[in-house]
This record gives structure tokens, C-alpha cells and sequence, in this order.
């Protein structure tokens, strides 16, 4: 799905287990090793994902502290040897579920500033910095979570600036194709490009202490109509323009 979901699942596994992240192997998913998936939304997905991770490595931990006890010096293939041959169950499910006594609802937090040049004679525009601040708690990937907030950060823009569903009088949608429909490329993305994740700032609510970062970055792509319109306005000022502070500028368009 591109969130980077796998790569936290076997970063917390690996956590969880205290063995190296090359152990963790993360397999497709179907509907028989998980019946109870659910549509992902809501920036649910991730955490969910690795909350129930969390889960099923707390049940095997249980399952094999006896026999780690047994050799305090050993390693984790010797354990998992050793609870072979015991016929120990190895493997375990968790799930995450709203209804959890631990699962908290929690507010995400962020800033963002915007610098764009406009070609006010063609309405040309670039954005030429963003600096980007996000509430991430203690991020169980910030890599992963730098790519979560820039990647959403563009949708906002492409939402903004170049991506425009129209309608026929009928309904029918006549934006079907990139022809006449136009998502972000890759000159669209700020020249300078800068996003930091807030520091030492555990979310006591959060899985691991964390917070989700999936889609809360697309409401500060809002900086960018914003310094557009502003830059339209200081032009219009300078042209000594009546009601130049206001003006409109619609997205909708029908035919």
C-alpha cells in the first residue's frame, strides 16, 4: 500500500522478540491467517498492524520464557529448538480492536510554512521551500514516518494545484485519464523540501508511544492555495488593484 506498513510490523517484531530485524519475514495477508481485516482508514492502519504484533510476540514470549529461563545463555534459535521439541505452540494471532481497554483516541499536532513564486501573467507557480513540523510521538520509524508526511503532503498539493474532477451535466465524470486529469510530477515537489519530526515527545496513548502519520500531513498541504493567494494579493496590491485582499478562487468546475 506504500505506507511502509511491513517494514514497522518487522521492526516491532524484532523489537518485541529481541532478535535482528533479518529474522522477521512478513508474508502476504489473506483472509485465512487474518478472517477479521477491516478496510484501512482513518490512519488506523499501521498502528493496528503493529498493535497486534505486539500481541501475538507478548503471547510467544510466555510461551518460551520457561525454556529461556532453563538456558539463560542461550540464543533464540536455541530456545525456539527447544520449545520444538517440547511441542510448543509457536504460533500466535493478535488483533486490534477499538474496544481494547489500552487503545485511546489522541490528537495529532503540526506547523508548516510555505514559500511559492507565482507567475501572476500565466498563473505559473512553484513552490519553492516548505518547512514542515510534525507531531509523530516517539516515531517507531521516522524514516518511514518522513515518507508517510511527505507523501501526503504532495496529495495535498496535487488536491490544490493541478488535480481537478469535472462533471458533465449527466454526472459522467470527463476527467477519467491523465490527459485531462493531472496528478503532482515530480517538478511540482517543493525545491526545498524540509520536514523534522518533533523530538522527545512520547504519546502515552499511542502503540509503542507513538502516533499515526498516514494522512494527518494533507491538511497542512492547505500553506500552499494559502501563499498562492497571497502572493495573488500582494501583486494586486502592487498594481494598486481594487479589493485586493480578496478575491476568489474556485476549484469546481462543471460543464
Amino acid at each position: 500500500m506504500g505506507q511502509g506498513i511491513n517494514t514497522k510490523a518487522a521492526q516491532v517484531c524484532a523489537y518485541k522478540l529481541g532478535i535482528d530485524l533479518n529474522s522477521v519475514v512478513v508474508i502476504p495477508s489473506n483472509s485465512f491467517t487474518t478472517p477479521n481485516n477491516v478496510v484501512s482508514g482513518g490512519s488506523l492502519t499501521s498502528e493496528a498492524v503493529c498493535y497486534g504484533v505486539i500481541q501475538a510476540c507478548d503471547t510467544l514470549i510466555a510461551r518460551i520464557k520457561p525454556y529461556k529461563d532453563k538456558q539463560p545463555n542461550g540464543t533464540w534459535k536455541d530456545w525456539v529448538k527447544a520449545c520444538h521439541g517440547d511441542y510448543v505452540n509457536l504460533s500466535a494471532i493478535g488483533m486490534f480492536s477499538p474496544k481494547e481497554p489500552n487503545v485511546q483516541a489522541y490528537k495529532i499536532y503540526g506547523a508548516c510554512a510555505c514559500e511559492v513564486l507565482v507567475d501572476i501573467l500565466t498563473g505559473q507557480h512553484i513552490v519553492s521551500r516548505v518547512d514542515l513540523l510534525e507531531d509523530v510521538g516517539q516515531s517507531m520509524s521516522p524514516l518511514v514516518d518522513i515518507g508517510q508526511i511527505e507523501g501526503a503532503f504532495i496529495m495535498g498539493l496535487g488536491y490544490y494545484t493541478t488535480e481537478e474532477i469535472i462533471h458533465n451535466y449527466e454526472g459522467k465524470i470527463l476527467t477519467d485519464r491523465t490527459w485531462n486529469y493531472r496528478p503532482p510530477g515530480a517538478k511540482d515537489i517543493p525545491v526545498d523540501f524540509r520536514v523534522r519530526l518533533k523530538k522527545n515527545n512520547p504519546n502515552p496513548a499511542g502503540v509503542l508511544h507513538s502516533k499515526a502519520t498516514a494522512e494527518p500531513p494533507l491538511c497542512l498541504s492547505i500553506a500552499v492555495p494559502l501563499a498562492i493567494r497571497n502572493a495573488v494579493a500582494s501583486a494586486r496590491v502592487d498594481a494598486a488593484s481594487t479589493n485586493a485582499k480578496w478575491f476568489p478562487i474556485s476549484n469546481v468546475t462543471c460543464k
